[in-house]
């Protein structure tokens, strides 16, 4: 099967990149449990990366995974950074957003035989046999690395695609320019969207670009760095990992007071709005803990109205859907 037609993509998926200890410390035991808890709920999405606590997510998911029947969910990981040791080591690596020992490095690798040895490692940390979906992994960051993907990365992962050895290939980026390329020069299965396509944010170029081509899409970062994770945003909010500007957070307040007069919350909006998208798949959000889950979850399974999507546009909120 298509991992990107398997009905583990039709709720809520499960981002890791906490588990790799985004800005504070998780132990062992609540990186397990939150993953516990998204297949209690019936959960069978999960995306992790290299890059994310350099490899500590990918061991704690496939960790939390070990012993569960391997088609019943889907994995999803990345290329693009090959973790290697640090010949400078540093005592955390939080200047990469991660609470995790800075005795090893990223090194960013676009290439073939960088893909190649990424997903091999990416296996071991994993403690499986196949990863189901890859992303090229944020190829704009620090510069562009279009044309190294495209000669290296695309025809690899196309060629482990055709042998079956993985099922789906794409590109996680919040750079739309460079999806659009992607979209158009060398026909991914899938983009994982970070950001550019939320209540605050519609591309929808990029969104027609993917219908026109057939490119499924996961929404991701659809919080806005966690703007949109509140019922009413104050200051100190984030948006795109730095602080919100103060209109960014006065649009989020207006568009909380629209949800608010239709029962929703602000938070269970931004969820749901990305699925009415008829590219997009699936909704990934990055989750911590247990509650954290149960909070998602609870979000997500809440009916919104239909009416309050065009309330929005007539406020202005909202782009008017073409």
């Amino acid at each position: 099967m298509n991992p990107l037609d398997h009905p583990a993509l039709t709720d809520l998926g499960f981002g890791a990149a906490q588990l790799g200890n985004l800005y504070r410390a998780v132990d062992d035991d609540t990186a397990t449990d939150a993953v516990t808890a998204a297949w209690e709920q019936g959960l069978r999405y999960f995306d992790t990366a290299p890059h994310y606590g350099l490899g500590l997510s990918e061991r704690r998911v496939g960790a939390a995974l070990a012993g569960r029947p391997r088609d019943e969910y889907v994995l999803s990981s990345k290329v693009g950074r090959l973790i290697e040791p640090n010949p400078t080591p540093t005592e955390t690596d939080l200047d990469n957003g991660f609470d995790v020992p800075g005795d090893r490095r990223r090194r960013r690798d676009y290439t073939a035989d960088g893909v190649l040895r990424s997903l091999e490692e990416s296996l071991t940390r994993l403690g499986t046999d196949r990863i189901d979906i890859v992303y090229i992994h944020d190829p704009e960051e620090p510069t562009d690395r279009f044309d190294e993907a495209l000669g290296g990365a695309v025809p690899a992962l196309r060629r482990l695609k055709d042998e079956g050895v993985i099922g789906a290939w794409g590109v996680g980026s919040k750079d739309v320019a460079i999806m659009r390329r992607f979209v158009t020069e060398a026909d991914p299965d899938v983009l994982m969207v970070a950001g550019r396509y939320t209540l605050l944010e519609q591309d929808d170029g990029l969104m027609r670009d993917c219908v026109a081509h057939g490119v499924r899409v996961v929404a991701v970062g659809v919080f806005n760095s966690g703007l949109l994770s509140q019922p009413h945003p104050g200051a100190g909010s984030k948006y795109d990992y730095a602080d919100a500007p103060r209109e960014l957070i006065d649009r989020a307040n207006r568009i909380a007071e629209v949800c608010e007069a239709h029962g929703v919350s602000l938070p269970q909006a931004a969820l749901a709005f990305p699925r009415r998208h008829p590219a997009v798949v699936n909704v990934c959000v990055g989750m911590r803990t247990r509650e954290q889950v149960r909070r998602n979850i609870d979000l997500t399974r809440q009916a919104v109205p239909q009416d309050l999507w065009s309330d929005l546009v007539q406020h202005g909120l909202l782009e008017e859907e073409r």
